[in-house]
């Protein structure tokens, strides 16, 4: 009965020892987080809402183009943690707009048809 005693507590022993020898380091492991990008339309106007979720600080910015490459505006938005922006559409002539959504290294580009339908503006995501 001694004896098996004693050799649980050797085995309890050797095994905590083992456990502690081997424990884990999240040294090596940095992963970079990357930012979250999202459009969709406005609820209520006719425009495009944007939302971006950071996950490291850096800047962030919307280009809206037109068919002809012409940078109609750049905005510049603040640099928090958490972003949401709309666009709204209705002054805009017919046809195609590029929005391309840039915050820090992550890209989104997304088209808009811009036409009339019974004397509204309308648009639709082309891709």
């Amino acid at each position: 009965m001694k004896n098996s005693i004693r050799l649980s507590a050797l085995f309890l022993l050797l095994s905590a020892g083992i456990f502690a020898a081997t424990s884990a380091s999240a040294k090596g492991h940095t992963e970079k987080i990357k930012d979250v990008i999202t459009v969709s339309s406005l609820k209520h106007e006719r425009g495009v809402a944007v939302f971006i979720s950071k996950g490291q600080a850096g800047k962030a910015y919307v280009t809206i183009s037109d068919q002809a490459n012409n940078v109609l505006m750049e905005d510049f938005l603040p640099n928090k943690a958490e972003i949401s922006k709309g666009y709204v559409l209705t002054s805009l002539d017919n046809g195609d707009y590029t929005f391309e959504i840039t915050s820090n290294d992550e890209v989104v580009t997304k088209t808009v048809h811009v036409y009339d339908e019974n004397h509204r503006k309308m648009f639709f995501f082309v891709n």
